[in-house]
């Protein structure tokens, strides 16, 4: 399996995203093309597809940054491994990659949230090495 960053549009990775997204979270919103094309040329947003030796796409991640007063935040988002293809240790290869990749950004630290009915990946992570946070996270519905 190869992780690439992805820069640049193009119909076959879109499609891997509208098949993937669903299946880590139901009730994602799926991106339009357009938004999508933004997320890719965005400063900010890093996107990695994960991708068998016959260019099958099997997982993909997306990693964000901030610069804030106190610091560069960054934190990961949308981890994805095919169902089909789960169990083969392409979702520590994600990660592992991840963290490396957020360091070379100059990171001290990475951020993620996991809902907690996904004890597959929170024990993952939490072997990889995260630690579970104390804090009091909220989300505000603006629709």
């Amino acid at each position: 399996m190869k992780i690439k960053k992805i820069n640049r549009f193009s119909e076959r990775v879109y499609e891997a995203v509208l098949r993937l997204l669903p299946q880590v979270d139901s009730e994602a919103d799926l991106p339009s093309e357009e938004y999508f094309k933004g997320i890719l040329t965005s400063e900010n947003i890093h996107f990695f597809i994960a991708e068998l030796d016959n260019k099958q796409i099997v997982g993909m991640l997306t990693i964000g940054t901030c610069n804030i007063p106190s610091g560069k935040k960054v934190w990961i988002e949308d981890v994805v491994v095919d169902e089909a293809q789960r169990g083969k240790g392409f979702g520590k290869e994600l990660i592992l990659f991840a963290i490396n990749y957020s360091g070379s950004l100059g990171a001290r630290a990475i951020g993620l949230t996991s809902r907690p009915s996904r004890i597959v990946a929170n024990r993952l992570y939490q072997k990889i090495g995260f630690k579970q946070y104390e804090t009091n996270v909220y989300k505000y519905l603006l629709r």
